[in-house]
């Protein structure tokens, strides 16, 4: 079965009472049982609900893995995989990437006895110079959030095969439509659904995917026993919106593609960030382990000032100033004082993420509109 195919159709069916072809809200918290210890796999739906099953077995076939997990935020899902460590532990992760998972790392695990470093895992030299016995846990973000930088999976899996580590890909940036991670050997994929996958900006929600049957055991056991979980309301609205997930990210796509080059030839706009380009340091492994590039990208204005950032995001009316990404409208952001302002200044500048920097997150509307919108903006 092909991706387009998939999302309307894999893991998911009729309901067998009705023959309803969308799967319907079971909005209810137990489950009649007719004897002790029978019943119909449902019992609790803190542990199993029959919206979020069919959720969960939609998004582990579009990744193309064997289970799926559902949580009530991205975060709760980044909190399940931290909590298969021990004290002692050390992780070794992306030094670009989304903020709340700097702070859960480093606000969080860290005073748990958790190690983390972090490093530009585009260079696999910082990579093995971290590596020891002590590590379990290698994170990836690619592309990254917010300079998209490209991570080769399929190199950092074998190192972290060699080490008997696990690798996590988080894989909200893509989506399953562009990248599948487990294809290049990942042991999990995270995602917050919220992005793209749902694409609607109405629900909040995080994901694991994954082929272990003893991460299927341990993480389940997360889920249920830390109870952070999807009700089957947001469950539904994450189905409907997997079933155009394949028309939108080619929207993102083509209008990505077309901002990133009229920004790249602004007189006024310095280091646009897209691996689209060929001149990107990433673009060949990019080619190599996604489909496309994506409709997300950040840019500064020349000089590099804060208040030239200010004045284009006070200006946008089609681009709005907001927190999140993937849905089909277009935002802006300012990562250094929204997404990533857990990561003290002197961090974020280590890895290149300035005050100056504006994200955006390229919508499916016309494209000439949003061109429009940004000339007028930058001025």
């Amino acid at each position: 079965m092909k991706f387009n195919t998939k999302t309307i159709h894999a893991g998911v069916h009729p309901d067998p009472a009705t023959g309803a072809i969308m799967t319907p809200i079971y909005q209810t918290s137990t489950y009649a049982q007719p004897g002790l210890g029978e019943h119909k796999g449902y019992e609790y739906s803190r542990t199993h609900n029959p919206t979020r099953t069919q959720l969960q077995n939609n998004l582990a076939a579009l990744e193309n893995a064997s289970h799926g997990l559902c949580f009530a935020s991205g975060m709760a899902a980044i909190d399940a995989v931290i909590r298969l460590l021990s004290p002692g532990d050390e992780v070794i992760a992306t030094n670009d990437l989304y903020g709340g998972s700097y702070r859960i790392f480093t606000k969080i695990f860290a005073s748990c006895g958790i190690k983390f470093h972090f490093v530009d895992m585009s260079n696999h030299a910082n990579i093995k110079a971290h590596i020891n016995d002590k590590t379990k846990l290698l994170w990836v973000e690619t592309p990254t959030n917010p300079l998209l930088k490209i991570i080769d999976i399929e190199a950092v899996a074998t190192i972290a095969k060699a080490s008997n580590a696990l690798l996590c890909v988080d894989n909200t940036f893509a989506s399953p439509y562009l990248q599948r991670p487990i294809d290049l050997g990942a042991d999990i994929v995270m995602h917050s659904v919220t992005k793209y996958i749902n694409g609607h900006s109405d629900v909040v929600m995080g994901a694991l995917v994954f082929n272990s049957k003893d991460l299927l055991k341990r993480l389940s056991f997360i889920q249920n026993s830390c109870g952070a979980v999807p009700g089957p309301q947001d469950c539904f609205l994450v189905l409907r919106g997997i079933k155009t997930l394949h028309l939108r990210m080619q929207r993102h796509c083509e209008n990505g593609k077309k901002i990133a080059h009229y920004l790249k030839t602004h007189p006024k706009v310095s280091n646009v960030y897209w691996p689209g380009f060929d001149s990107h340091p990433g673009h060949d492994i990019a080619s190599k382990q996604m489909d496309d590039f994506g409709g997300m990208l950040s840019f500064s204005i020349k000089g590099d000032k804060l208040e030239d950032a200010q004045a284009f995001i006070s200006k946008t009316k089609l681009f709005t100033l907001a927190e999140s990404l993937g849905g089909v409208e277009s935002l802006c952001g300012h990562p250094a004082s929204m997404t990533h302002a857990a990561i003290p200044k002197e961090e974020r500048e280590k890895a290149g993420l300035k005050d100056s920097l504006i994200r955006l997150s390229v919508g499916v509307e016309d494209v000439d509109d949003l061109i429009d919108d940004l000339k007028q903006a930058i001025g």
